[in-house]
């Protein structure tokens, strides 16, 4: 697994890469949760996800968003964050041009980043997203939402309410064209503390039925 450093737009951002055996295997990006609460690219959810995409041959990458780690410049509130993932996938896409697709990962913070990158980048043909923060930031910009993809969330999450996260998912199934599956882990907090295999188990058994379906068109 690669150390990488490369440009992004407030300067180096450091990430973990792991490069695909295909030629045009497709891409992952994976995004941590807030920097300002400790999120970083070595989150223990972050890193499982990782290895989940890894070990389905993806070529995968995690970062450190701006001002984490080794990763410079500040905190910007999602801006800057929503330009480092772009430039994270710009880089990936440099190193592996012949991906056929691209999913996006994001916990928390990284969520909420991730589906905003769905909105930018058309490349993006599914997503997982995990506790997205709907009662701390603004998710009316998934209008309409481009792909399908995967919420899942704690049912005793007391940072995002289940029905904030529920309130967002009734407004994208009512979407045409695509499909949001959900998942509620029972007895799991905001970080999926004792729960994390399970989380885990629940978003390769969802990647793993998507590939099936798209190795089937």
């Amino acid at each position: 697994m690669p150390e990488v450093i490369f440009n992004g737009p407030a300067g180096r951002i450091e990430g973990r890469f792991q490069p695909a055996k295909g030629r045009n295997a497709p891409i992952a990006m994976i995004l941590h949760p807030h920097p300002q609460f400790g999120g970083t690219m070595n989150n223990q959810v972050i890193y499982r996800l990782f290895y989940m995409f890894k070990e389905r041959g993806f070529a995968v990458l995690r970062f450190n968003f701006r001002g984490v780690g080794r990763s410079q410049g500040q905190f910007d509130h999602g801006a800057g964050e929503l330009s480092d993932a772009a430039s994270a996938l710009d880089w990936v896409q440099t190193i592996h041009p012949d991906a056929r697709s691209c999913w996006v990962a994001g916990f928390s913070f990284g969520a909420w980043i991730g589906m905003q990158l769905l909105m930018r980048r058309p490349e993006i043909e599914g997503f997982i997203s995990i506790a997205p923060p709907a009662n701390l930031h603004d998710f009316s910009f998934l209008a309409p939402c481009p792909s399908s993809g995967l919420i899942v969330h704690g049912d005793v999450d007391k940072v995002v309410p289940t029905k904030d996260v529920q309130a967002l998912v009734d407004k994208l199934k009512t979407q045409k064209g695509i499909v949001i599956d959900q998942k509620v882990i029972e007895g799991a907090n905001h970080f999926f503390d004792q729960k994390v295999d399970e989380l885990i188990d629940t978003c390769g058994g969802y990647l793993d039925r998507r590939l099936a379906m798209a190795d089937a068109e």
